[in-house]
């Protein structure tokens, strides 16, 4: 079991939804949180706060991870405020859902970017620091979409699956090192991303899941703290949260 107070993670998409739960979980465990954010300062901000009343510690660092430069700046910022870095959760992801025949170019490269090539800009930037520590860890928060595929996500589907496959390989090329590279790919889970669907699609996604419910962020934070605190013997896999509803 790793001892993981006051190690430095970054959260990439930390200020809301299941970013925002990763956050917060972290720090009860005793974690100093680096919460990256692109555009909205103020919920970044709202999570700080809410961190620092538990009596741990936080950052934001606004960064839009799908462009290398900012990438950088993200890790190098998060080094120079807290003096390391121990893990690193790659969880910045956007939708632009459309059928393949209404997908355009820019509708396909912006999810690839921020979804997956996202992951190599931090990755690039952090692994150095990450070698470092007694307890580096890589968590890739993919998607059960990446797995089994979605109607009119074809653009998401590849992306999520590419970082499954990515996953799998950098975990073989850091297994000697001591660093653990995971990924966890959530189901359906009760953010403002499935908020948005219509009543009646939620429904019968719901009807779908053999437990009968949607996830909640906290239960894929908790899958974080799990591979971050008992995973020393756990690399390159997939922990899926998902109900059932993939298997």
């Amino acid at each position: 079991m790793a001892d993981l107070n006051n190690k430095v993670a970054i959260v990439t998409g930390g200020s809301r939804g299941i970013g925002a739960a990763i956050s917060k979980e972290l720090a009860k465990n005793g974690i100093k949180v680096v919460i990256n954010y692109n555009s909205r300062s103020e919920l970044a901000e709202k999570v700080v706060a809410e961190i620092k009343e538990i009596g741990s510690e936080a950052y934001a660092v606004q960064a839009d991870v799908s462009n290398i430069a900012d990438a950088e700046k993200l890790i190098k910022e998060a080094v120079n405020h807290f003096g390391g870095l121990d893990i690193l959760v790659n969880n910045a992801g956007i939708t632009r859902d459309k059928s393949f025949k209404k997908l355009s170019e820019e509708d396909w490269r912006t999810v690839i970017d921020v979804n997956l090539n996202s992951v190599y800009n931090t990755t690039s930037f952090a692994l150095p620091h990450l070698l470092e520590s007694d307890a580096g860890r890589i968590i890739n928060i993919s998607s059960i979409i990446g797995q089994a595929g979605g109607f009119g996500q074809t653009n998401y589907a590849a992306a999520k699956a590419g970082m499954i496959g990515y996953t799998k390989s950098l975990a073989l090329e850091l297994a000697k090192s001591g660093v653990t590279v995971n990924a966890i790919a959530p189901g359906f889970i009760d953010t403002e991303m499935v908020q948005a669907i219509p009543e009646n699609i939620r429904e019968s996604i719901v009807a779908k899941v053999p437990q009968r419910r949607f996830g909640q962020p906290n239960e894929i934070a908790k899958g974080v703290i799990y591979l971050c605190k008992d995973g020393d013997y756990i690399t390159g896999q997939q922990l899926n949260i998902n109900g059932g509803l993939y298997m």
